[in-house]
């Protein structure tokens, strides 16, 4: 048997674009020989250096100890407690909780996500501790440095020619596509990653996320 195509894949739980491109990768999964592989990013870090230019309620979610860290610092505590195996399906719960079925970004989310795969309920307290900022930031730096910078999340690395890993932001979809067609964006993405000088592919978002 061959062995899987390793996806290494950044997201930050409270990202619906994440949330959508997670989904299809999880697809792809199930229709191409890959293994994806998770790790934490933080809009909070991303946007650090540049509260001023956001908005009042923005930067409060942003600043360290805002919501916006609530559930990424929860999901790098759960990893470093209990091993990588548990931060994909820590970010279903969250995902499915927070955007699926609009529970929004709060410690009753998290709560739940963390009951829904057998965690233990006192990781909660870790939304409000910094004990593992410095892992959070490593594997934020980690993704950042491979995609560069003014980008967000996610960030997916995939093999490029010659099967070093190539990162894109992105791709950003939705609703995620399922079957086929989560197998012909993936081919698609392993195309362009395949062309050297290759960097960027946009255009304007006209629709929400989709989350059916």
């Amino acid at each position: 048997m061959s062995e899987k195509t390793p996806v290494d894949f950044w997201f930050d739980p409270v990202c619906p674009w994440a949330w959508m491109t997670s989904r299809w990768v999880l697809e792809v999964e199930k229709v191409r020989d890959i293994e994806v592989r998770w790790h934490v990013m933080s809009l909070g870090v991303l946007n650090e250096d540049k509260l001023d230019q956001l908005s009042e309620a923005y930067q409060e979610n942003m600043r360290p100890g805002g919501k916006t860290w609530w559930p990424v610092r929860v999901i790098v505590a759960a990893q470093q407690l209990h091993g990588d195996e548990v931060v994909g399906k820590l970010y279903t719960a969250l995902g499915t909780r927070i955007h699926n079925r609009g529970e929004g970004t709060n410690r009753e989310s998290i709560a739940g996500a963390l009951a829904d795969v057998g965690l233990p309920a006192d990781l909660i307290e870790y939304a409000d501790s910094d004990a593992y900022d410095t892992e959070l930031r490593a594997s934020h730096k980690e993704g950042i440095d491979k995609v560069g910078q003014e980008v967000g999340t996610p960030v997916i690395a995939v093999p490029g020619a010659d099967g070093e890993q190539i990162a894109f932001f992105g791709p950003v979809v939705t609703p995620a596509p399922k079957g086929e067609e989560a197998a012909k964006l993936w081919d698609g993405t392993l195309m362009v990653a395949s062309i050297p000088g290759f960097y960027e592919i946009k255009r304007t978002r006209t629709a929400p996320p989709s989350f059916e």
